[in-house]
C-alpha cells in the first residue's frame, strides 16, 4: 500500500483522536513532548512519526499503540478512507484549478463528519445518474475549457511554430495530403487504408494507432475533412511530444485522466492548424460588421476550410471569447434519430455557467422552438446535406436572450442519425456592440423554455408534454401562501 496514503490515514486518525479529547496542537504537544510543528505535518499527512513516538502519542491520547497505526477507520471517515485509497483525489485534475491535494486533505480534516455526509452524497447521485469515469473526466475536462474561457494561447503558438517548421501555408485550405506526408516523411509513420474495413464489428471507429510499428489504420470510407483531422491529431501528439494518448478515434477506452486532457489537447491543435485563426476572424469580422446578417457568407464560412461544420463552430468557442470579448455563450451537438423523437445532447460547453440547456434534462423533453432541433426537423423532412438557421432565442423566464447559429447534418458514421450543431451568444452591451445585425428584422426572434415539462408558454404549438414541473411548482407555492395568509390571519 502506497505510504503516502498509510500518512494520511495516520494523520486524519490522530487529528480526530486530539479533538475528540478536546485537545489543540500545543496541548498535545505538552503532553507527548512532539514539537506543534511536527504533530501539524503529521496530521497533514506530510510525516508518519517513528515507534517512540506513536508509543508517546498512545499513551497521552490514552488509545492503544495498534489501534493508532490500524488502517481501519470509524463510520465517519471510513468514506474517506475508501476515496484515499482508490486514489480518485489522484485522478482529479486538481492541478488545473490551482486546487493542492493536501488542502483538500486539510479540510476534510477539519471537518470530516460534514465532509463525510457531502462525500456520501454525491456518491450517491453518481450511482442515481449513471454517471462514470468517463463523465467525471469528461465534466473535468468542460470545466478546464471554462476556466480558460476555452482559449490556449500555448496551443496556437504551437500551431503556428508547427506550421512555419513544415512550410504550411495557412492561407490556404489545408489538405489530408500535405498532413500525411509530414506523418510518414517526419515521423516515420505507416498508413493502412485497408485493414478497418476487413472488420465490420469496427464500424464506429475512424483510426486506430498501434505504437509499436508506427502504423495508423484508418478507414476508407471517411472524406477528406475527417482524415486531415485524424492526420493533424497524429501530429499534436508528435510536435508536443504527448507520450499518455489515446490509441483509437472515437476513443473506446482509457487508462487515466491525463489520456483524456491528451486527446483535447490534441483536437484544439488540430482544429487551430486547419482552422487558422487569423482566417477566421477575419471571415468573422467581415459578417459581423453588417447590418443584415449574410447567411450566404456565413455558409460559406462553414464551407471554407477543409473541416466538417462541428469543427468550424467548435472553432468559434476559441475565436469568439478571446477575438471578439464574447464570453457568454454555449455550445452544443445533438444526435437525432430519423423518423423518431429521439433527441440526444451528447456535447456541450458553456462558458459562462448560467445558460441553458444542460444535459441534465434528460428525462424530460427539450423544448422544440431551439434552433439546435428546428434544423434536425429540417433536415429530417427535406432529407438534404445541411440545413442551416439563425434565430434569437429568448428565455423568458430567466429573462435572457441569446443569438444562435445552429446547423443540421447526416451524421457520417451513423445510419439513420443526423446532428446538429449549434453556438448560442448572449445578447447584452458587448454582443450588441460587436454583431452589428443583432437588431436587424430579418433575425426571427423566439420565446423558447429549456424543456417542456418546465415552460410557461401556454400557447405552444411544438409542445411534446404538459408543463408537469411547472405546474407542480405552481401548486407548490400557491400552497405555501394560502399557509402564510392562515398563520397571518391567527398571528393577530
Amino acid at each position: 500500500m502506497e505510504q503516502d496514503y498509510i500518512k494520511l490515514i495516520f494523520g486524519l486518525k490522530l487529528k480526530q483522536i486530539r479533538t475528540e479529547r478536546g485537545l489543540s496542537l500545543f496541548g498535545l504537544s505538552k503532553l507527548s513532548g512532539l514539537s506543534k510543528s511536527y504533530l501539524n505535518e503529521i496530521e497533514k499527512g506530510k510525516k508518519y512519526p517513528k515507534p517512540d513516538k506513536i508509543a508517546s502519542l498512545s499513551e497521552h491520547l490514552e488509545v492503544s499503540y495498534d489501534d493508532l497505526v490500524s488502517l481501519k477507520l470509524d463510520k465517519n471517515l471510513a468514506p474517506i478512507g475508501e476515496i484515499l485509497q482508490s486514489k480518485l483525489l489522484k485522478e482529479i485534475p486538481l492541478e488545473l484549478f490551482g486546487i493542492q491535494e493536501s488542502t483538500l486533505i486539510d479540510i476534510i480534516s477539519n471537518a470530516p463528519v460534514k465532509v463525510t455526509a457531502f462525500i456520501s452524497t454525491i456518491i450517491e447521485i453518481a450511482k442515481n445518474y449513471n454517471f462514470s469515469r468517463e463523465n467525471f473526466f469528461l465534466a473535468s475536462v468542460r470545466s478546464f475549457q471554462e476556466a480558460n474561457n476555452n482559449y490556449f494561447d500555448d496551443l496556437e503558438q504551437s500551431v503556428l511554430k508547427f506550421a512555419k517548421t513544415y512550410h504550411i501555408d495557412l492561407s490556404k485550405e489545408i489538405t489530408a495530403q500535405e498532413l500525411e506526408e509530414i506523418l510518414v516523411e517526419e515521423y516515420g509513420y505507416n498508413i493502412n487504408n485497408e485493414e478497418l474495413e476487413a472488420h465490420s464489428e469496427l464500424d464506429n471507429l475512424r483510426s486506430i494507432f498501434v505504437p509499436k510499428t508506427k502504423t495508423l489504420l484508418i478507414t476508407k470510407s471517411i472524406d477528406d475533412a475527417q482524415r486531415a483531422f485524424i492526420y493533424a491529431k497524429e501530429l499534436a501528439y508528435n510536435y508536443l511530444n504527448i507520450t499518455e494518448r489515446l490509441y483509437t478515434f472515437s476513443w473506446i477506452k482509457f487508462d487515466s485522466f491525463d489520456e483524456v486532457l491528451n486527446n483535447f489537447y490534441a483536437s484544439y491543435f488540430a482544429g487551430s492548424l486547419i482552422i487558422p485563426r487569423n482566417s477566421i476572424v477575419a471571415d468573422l469580422k467581415q459578417i459581423f460588421n453588417q447590418k443584415k446578417f449574410n447567411e450566404k457568407e456565413f455558409r460559406a464560412l462553414l464551407l471554407k476550410y477543409n473541416a466538417s461544420p462541428e469543427s468550424v463552430y467548435q472553432r468559434l468557442t476559441n475565436i469568439l471569447p478571446k477575438d471578439f470579448k464574447l464570453k457568454d455563450l454555449f455550445f452544443l451537438r445533438f444526435s437525432h434519430k430519423v423518423n423518431t423523437d429521439d433527441f440526444t445532447l451528447n456535447k456541450e460547453l458553456h462558458l459562462s455557467k448560467q445558460q441553458s440547456p444542460r444535459a441534465s434534462e434528460t428525462n424530460e423533453h427539450y423544448c422544440r422552438r431551439w434552433a439546435s432541433l428546428k434544423v434536425l426537423d429540417a433536415i429530417n423532412q427535406n432529407n438534404s446535406e445541411h440545413e442551416f438557421s439563425v434565430q434569437i432565442s429568448n428565455y423568458k423566464d430567466q429573462d435572457q436572450q441569446y443569438l444562435v447559429l445552429a446547423s443540421a447534418t447526416k451524421d457520417p458514421f451513423k445510419k439513420y442519425r443526423n446532428r446538429s450543431i449549434s453556438v448560442g451568444i448572449k445578447l447584452n452591451g458587448q454582443s450588441e456592440r460587436k454583431l452589428n445585425f443583432i437588431n436587424h428584422k430579418s433575425i426571427e426572434k423566439v420565446d423558447v423554455s429549456v424543456t417542456c415539462e418546465r415552460c410557461n408558454i401556454l400557447d405552444c404549438e411544438v409542445r411534446k408534454t404538459p408543463p408537469t414541473v411547472l405546474e407542480s411548482q405552481q401548486k407548490e407555492q400557491k400552497t405555501a401562501k394560502v399557509v402564510r395568509d392562515i398563520q397571518n390571519k391567527y398571528s393577530s
